[in-house]
């Protein structure tokens, strides 16, 4: 005979008549006719009975107890049931109450009376879920699991697997689709005396009846969703596990889970019952699922105990004969460590350390033990996995001197540490080794240059950042002005412009939509194009939880309404925007100034030349060759701008600046800062062919101005520049005169410089130079930046 299932409640799922009506509907919706159900007493019910027996020397004080734990099961009833069935059951708790004062009175209570009296919580639940159900309109019939589980008397009652299991399938025989709801806890002798299972006595029960009788699955219904890779109270992210190895969950039950219990797991072994860990709260919700004979590994769990004892003492016999003997001792270690000399170390509870030290010395003539100490102030760190190996190393490197070195069997990793450090190294085991690994989806918009240079970085650089981050980081998006690919699924990098070619037009509604559906924990969007549609469309951007990467400045030099938008959209919703590479390409100029007034610094003063074309234009300009020419010259190698006007006019400088000072924490609009262009009014809404018939017409102010500084022995640059003090405030881009030593002065051709004054760079002042445009320059900021974020959430 086959049973679908067996369901198991324990006490939390049945404090209150409500819950009593959440497991009839549980069992009404999730089960089956011929369902098997084992309960535990409801609520405190067995801490109430125990505290009658510690009470019986305070004759009215046991009277009172036992009254107010009479009115708790009557309100139980009359809460649940009506007419008839309300009215079995009262006077069945009206019959039993009269028997636990008889045998409370007694003077003289033995062994199997106090069990008896303890045995009632799981009568009365019994009872009272088989009513409801009736109440429902079903078939349940109440089993006194007495009458059916024959055991013999050891350290823990040891049941008659044989008789008992065709007991309960005889039983099962003589109520056909009924559901059947059998005491937890309790067995009987041969003599029909009561015997109690002991500590998780009911699921042990539960797991024991599955298998006699020939059940599929059990589950066990509690007050949390299932198994967790870390304990949630401890650890925020901790994320349920749907399923793991039977020999997995046995060794996490045997490292002090409180979700799993290690006898309860043992009548599972050699069968092929499943066991599931559901919530009787939110049964709709994900669960645990145990499998007997699953070998592959899931993910890896880590627990953590606070309280354990170091037992020490010396071993000159067979250690592994010692292990055997504690194991069938029912008293095997959590962990344990042997020196060279002979010195062995076994980990225990504070609860099982003193039945541990008295089991040594029975064993010392025996197993050559001497010396036994106890060392307390400890906690374990463990980690459970099939695949340990892959996780060592990562763990390792998480201890420090005063930890023990890693213990490691077939499935755990486990670690002793001091008691105050337990919760931390849990937390960093569980970040490095067990925690969620993060899956990062790049999407890159704009396929020009700079998005090609990324592209190949990233293709080279992808693997290694992996392996530092522990995540993954995959490209899933590539978008450019006129059509788009994304896949979910994963682009390779040195493969996108096939991809791309087969991509479709796209307009930003139904691409953001789809961006916020990737299967990623995170998605950034790199945004490496000069478009101002799509810095306009950065708020729909943040609206679907994407963060974002610029090299694009037109956003960070908005107007300033609109860029406070966009920094309070990223505060409030926890997101990211980074945007380094739109100012000094690779230069890392925006981490200097944050580093500065996150140090207690302040930025007094920034200046430099900011644009490689510019730096080019005024490194050749001597007065040898016209300005204009030199112009020409810049643009026929590319280092101009299509327009050279767009370098000239000295609005991109203007605009760097600008982010630059909103760094600084000053909240400026772009005309707060003076521009003087090198075009004049005359030439700039020319269109690019008349300009460059008439470029010659800036030759004579430009030598003007040149044949001027050369007089006083200076040179002339083009200068952005910031100042600030208590009382004033000036910003602007324009011709300068240096000395011929300035730092503006003696520049490779191309290069950008950054000049920063700050309280503790007064008279010696910050210097960052370097390429400050390129490709591969600004591609590299583009993945600094990525790099960087994804570093953040990693550690939110």
């Amino acid at each position: 005979m086959s049973i679908r299932h067996l369901h198991k409640f324990g006490g939390s799922s049945l404090a209150d008549a409500d819950c009593y009506k959440r497991v009839a509907h549980i069992l009404l919706t999730h089960g089956q006719s011929d369902d098997l159900i084992v309960v535990s007493a409801a609520g405190k019910t067995t801490n109430r009975l125990y505290e009658l027996l510690d009470g019986l020397d305070n004759h009215f004080g046991w009277q009172q107890q036992l009254e107010l734990l009479h009115q708790y099961q009557q309100r139980l009833i009359e809460q649940s049931l009506q007419d008839e069935l309300q009215k079995q059951l009262l006077i069945q708790l009206r019959e039993d109450i009269r028997v636990l004062h008889r045998l409370l009175s007694l003077e003289d209570l033995n062994d199997y009376q106090q069990s008896q009296i303890i045995a009632f919580g799981e009568l009365w639940s019994s009872r009272l879920l088989a009513a409801l159900l009736a109440q429902s309109g079903v078939a349940a019939t109440a089993l006194d699991a007495r009458q059916v589980l024959l055991a013999d008397e050891e350290a823990t009652p040891q049941v008659r697997e044989t008789e008992s299991s065709k007991a309960l399938q005889q039983f099962i025989g003589e109520h056909p689709q009924h559901r059947i709801v059998i005491t937890g806890f309790i067995c009987a002798n041969e003599r029909g005396q009561t015997l109690l299972f002991g500590r998780n006595g009911s699921d042990y029960s539960a797991t024991l009846i599955t298998r006699l009788a020939n059940a599929d699955r059990v589950t066990i219904w509690t007050d949390v969703e299932g198994v967790f890779n870390a304990d949630p109270n401890r650890i925020s992210d901790a994320k349920l596990l749907r399923s793991m190895s039977l020999l997995e969950a046995n060794r996490l039950a045997g490292l002090g889970s409180p979700v799993l219990h290690s006898r309860c797991l043992q009548p599972l072994q050699g069968t092929n019952i499943s066991l599931a860990v559901r919530s009787s709260y939110a049964p709709h919700t994900d669960f645990t699922l145990i499998s007997p004979n699953s070998q592959s590994a899931s993910q890896p769990v880590v627990t953590a105990l606070a309280k354990v004892e170091r037992i020490v003492c010396r071993c000159d016999s067979d250690f592994l004969s010692l292990l055997s003997q504690l194991d069938a001792q029912d008293l095997p270690p959590l962990a344990h460590w042997r020196d060279y000399n002979g010195v062995i170390e076994l980990a225990y509870t504070t609860e099982q350390a003193p039945a541990a030290v008295g089991l040594l010395k029975r064993l010392a003539p025996d197993c050559g033990l001497t010396q036994i100490t106890r060392k307390q102030g400890f906690g374990l760190v463990a980690l459970v996995s099939s695949a340990v190996q892959d996780y060592r190393q990562g763990f390792a490197r998480l201890l420090n001197r005063a930890a023990k070195p890693l213990y490691q069997d077939a499935h755990s990793l486990v670690t002793l540490v001091r008691e105050d450090q337990v919760s931390a190294l849990a937390a960093q085991v569980h970040r490095r080794c067990a925690g969620p690994r993060k899956r990062f989806g790049i999407v890159l918009m704009g396929t020009g240059n700079i998005g090609q240079a990324w592209l190949t970085l990233f293709a080279k650089a992808r693997t290694r950042l992996q392996r530092e981050l522990e995540a993954e980081i995959q490209l899933v998006g590539v978008v450019s002005s006129s059509r788009a690919i994304i896949d979910g699924t994963g682009i390779n990098a040195e493969q996108w412009q096939l991809r791309h070619q087969k991509g479709l037009p796209w307009s930003y509604e139904p691409l953001l939509e789809q961006l916020s559906q990737l299967p990623y924990d995170e998605v950034i969007a790199l945004d490496v194009s000069a478009s101002s549609s799509l810095t306009l469309r950065y708020p729909d951007f943040f609206n679907h939880g994407i963060h974002l990467v610029s090299a694009n400045k037109l956003a960070g030099s908005g107007p300033l309404p609109f860029y406070r938008h966009l920094k309070q959209q990223i505060a409030d919703r926890r997101l990211f925007w980074r945007y380094n590479a739109s100012v000094g390409a690779g230069l890392p100029i925006q981490y200097a100034i944050n580093d500065l007034r996150h140090s207690g610094d302040k930025v007094q003063q920034v200046g430099g030349i900011f644009s490689g074309t510019l730096c080019w234009l005024f490194e050749h300009f001597d007065g040898s060759t016209p300005f204009s020419q030199l112009v020409l010259n810049a643009k026929e190698l590319g280092i101009t701008e299509p327009d050279p006007r767009d370098d000239l006019s000295g609005r991109d400088m203007q605009r760097k600046l600008l982010i630059l000072a909103r760094e600084m924490g000053l909240e400026l609009e772009l005309d707060d800062i003076e521009l003087q262009s090198l075009v004049p009014e005359s030439l700039a809404d020319l269109s690019l062919d008349e300009f460059l018939e008439r470029i010659d017409e800036l030759d004579a102010p430009m030598q003007q101005a040149l044949t001027t500084a050369k007089e006083q022995g200076l040179c002339i640059r083009y200068v952005a520049s910031l100042t600030q003090s208590e009382t004033r405030l000036q910003a602007g881009v324009g011709l300068q005169q240096v000395g011929l030593e300035h730092a503006y002065a003696n520049l490779t051709p191309g290069d950008n410089v950054f000049v920063v004054t700050s309280e503790f760079y007064q008279d010696n002042p910050l210097i960052i130079r370097g390429p400050g445009a390129g490709r591969e320059v600004t591609a590299a900021a583009v993945q600094t930046d990525l790099a960087q974020i994804c570093r953040d959430l990693l550690a939110d």
